[in-house]
């Protein structure tokens, strides 16, 4: 008879417990470990030419079709790949090496960046061909996404877990600040063409900085021997703990409507403001200057609790929905550093809280799910958006992409307290006076240590 599920894996490693916010120098401890501060400026300089390529590629679509709709369908293909096949990439990260894999993955996509480079500055491509090379993208990133996601682990251990998935955020948008702007300037002098060149090139030094790593000093976990159920397994422990579902959940519909950003942004620059190439740079730049600022936010936290991430999650689509109704371009470009920052709060809260309510035998599994959800409803909504900004316009689809996540946010809210999980609790003994929802079950939604499975 099989063991109940509860007890068919080990308790997760202890997990540090932060009772005071870090001294300011310790802001970007994780960067003291050599082996995670090569990877983190290797990652930069490939977030940068990851940024650069995606505006590069949106752009030169609705170059070759006119077509916000089409801008959307190659969304679709990139994520549509996460979609399909997702989760059986995360059993495969959970079966072998994480360093192997990423070293695979960046030489691929090294290759197909190059390949889209060498057709848009031959001047003979055509639309059809971004459409296939973004879903074979898209099938790499679904092997490079969740190892690159557990392999932090690897490289800094669990007590600096937080930290170190924050660094990641602030280096991601870090390169969405920088990218963007390279991206628009490249469009307006050259065309997308070098863009995708300096991408290719960003991908090798990746590889460069997996081949420096120092493996003595690494954190490596068992990987998990090939039997059968592993798929269903990380389906049943994601569904099992509160923490994980709800968030999931959360990331579902954000995924679906809100992360369709570069459609909607597309269509502002274009139609709304008439301020092409270069104001399409811009604004993914304001994005990231508050998503910058947003992820270093993050690194202050004590720790990550449920309410937390679905207070942010409705807080970032409310920013969205105003943005929809602002009646200029200053106006418009202010709120978007605001949707940036609550953007990040919420990214890097959802990602910190799965993964340290995750064993670590499963956790390849169950950040497949996360990443799943974050770019395969992608694959859904870039479409659905296109379609609603061509049919009703850019500003009723910014609207609606910033008010679904706030009704989700409070239905959430409502089961929760149904279910008991929530409560209400009023302070009037210390200063300031607060009012906050805290739970009745902690150690599903808190980082604890001693966390079990």
């Amino acid at each position: 008879m099989a063991p109940p599920f509860s007890q068919a894996l080990p308790a997760t490693a202890p997990i540090s417990v932060i009772h005071q916010r870090p001294a300011w120098r310790d802001t970007l401890v994780s960067l003291r470990i050599r082996n995670y501060r090569l990877f983190t400026f290797s990652n930069l300089l490939s977030m940068t030419g990851t940024w650069m390529q995606r505006i590069a590629q949106d752009w030169l679509v609705l170059e070759l079709t006119g077509s916000v709709a089409a801008v959307g369908i190659t969304v679709a293909m990139q994520f549509a790949p996460m979609l399909l096949f997702g989760l059986f990439g995360g059993v495969f990260v959970d079966r072998h090496s994480r360093r192997s894999i990423l070293l695979a993955t960046q030489l691929a996509l090294f290759v197909l960046a190059g390949a889209l480079a060498a057709l848009t500055l031959s001047g003979g491509v055509q639309v059809w061909q971004v459409y296939v090379i973004a879903f074979l993208v898209g099938t790499v990133t679904v092997f490079d996404n969740p190892a690159r996601q557990v392999f932090v682990n690897e490289l800094v251990g669990p007590a600096k877990l937080h930290n170190a998935i924050s660094i990641n955020s602030s280096v991601f948008q870090l390169g969405g600040l920088i990218g963007p702007a390279l991206s628009g300037a490249l469009l307006v002098a050259v065309g997308a063409g070098w863009s995708f060149a300096i991408n290719g090139a960003s991908c090798l030094f990746v590889v460069a900085a997996l081949l420096r790593l120092r493996v003595d000093e690494l954190h490596p976990t068992t990987p998990a021997v090939r039997a059968p159920g592993q798929l269903r397994e990380g389906l049943r422990y994601v569904v099992a703990k509160p923490a994980i579902l709800w968030t999931m959940v959360m990331i579902a519909v954000m995924s679906l409507f809100t992360f369709s950003m570069p459609v909607l942004l597309a269509a502002y620059a274009r139609d709304v403001f008439e301020v092409g190439a270069g104001g399409y740079g811009l604004f993914n730049t304001l994005l990231a200057v508050g998503a910058f600022t947003g992820a270093i936010a993050s690194t202050r936290r004590l720790g990550i609790r449920l309410r937390t991430v679905i207070f942010t999650a409705g807080l970032f689509g409310a920013l969205q929905a105003v943005a929809g109704f602002m009646p200029s371009q200053v106006f418009f470009c202010v709120v978007l550093v605001g949707v940036g920052f609550a953007n990040l709060l919420f990214i890097t809260g959802a990602n910190s809280l799965v993964q340290v309510s995750s064993n670590m035998g499963v956790r390849g599994r169950v950040m497949s799910v996360y990443v799943l959800l974050l770019l395969g409803g992608q694959a859904v909504g870039g479409p659905l958006m296109g379609w609603m900004v061509e049919t009703y316009g850019a500003h009723v689809g910014m609207a609606v992409s910033g008010l679904a996540p706030v009704v989700a946010a409070v239905v959430i809210g409502i089961v929760l307290a149904r279910q008991g999980q929530l409560r209400l609790r009023i302070s009037l003994r210390r200063e300031p006076r607060f009012l906050s929802i805290v739970t009745r079950s902690p150690r599903d939604e808190v980082l604890v240590a001693g966390q079990k499975a």
